[in-house]
């Protein structure tokens, strides 16, 4: 039964090591950016946003899709580089293997 010691031994190690990275994610953030910057959204690693910021002079109240498309766009982009954070962290953990169902 060594062998079995040794696997759930490295199975609680795993463990600690992704609670950390999880914690680790969370502090991170990433920001997403769209219309030259014009429109910001800042995303954690956990894909929490965070914040998003509107420059004034994409503000009319004429155009409110483009807008509404402006902060999607942004908000997609930091939450496509959150998830990349997220999978580098991962990769480095699972020593560059690809876990499934984990990211």
């Amino acid at each position: 039964m060594k062998g079995m010691d040794e696997i759930l031994r490295q199975a609680q190690l795993m463990q600690s090591k992704m609670a950390e990275m999880q914690e680790d994610l969370s502090r991170k953030s990433v920001e997403g950016s769209s219309g030259g910057g014009m429109v910001r959204a800042v995303a954690t690693g956990k894909l929490d946003v965070l914040s998003i910021s509107i420059d004034k002079a994409v503000v009319d109240p004429n155009d409110v899709e483009m807008l509404q498309d402006l902060v999607t766009a942004a908000v997609n982009d930091a939450l496509r580089q959150a998830r990349q954070l997220a999978e580098q962290e991962m990769a480095g953990l699972a020593g560059g293997f690809k876990i499934p169902g984990l990211m």
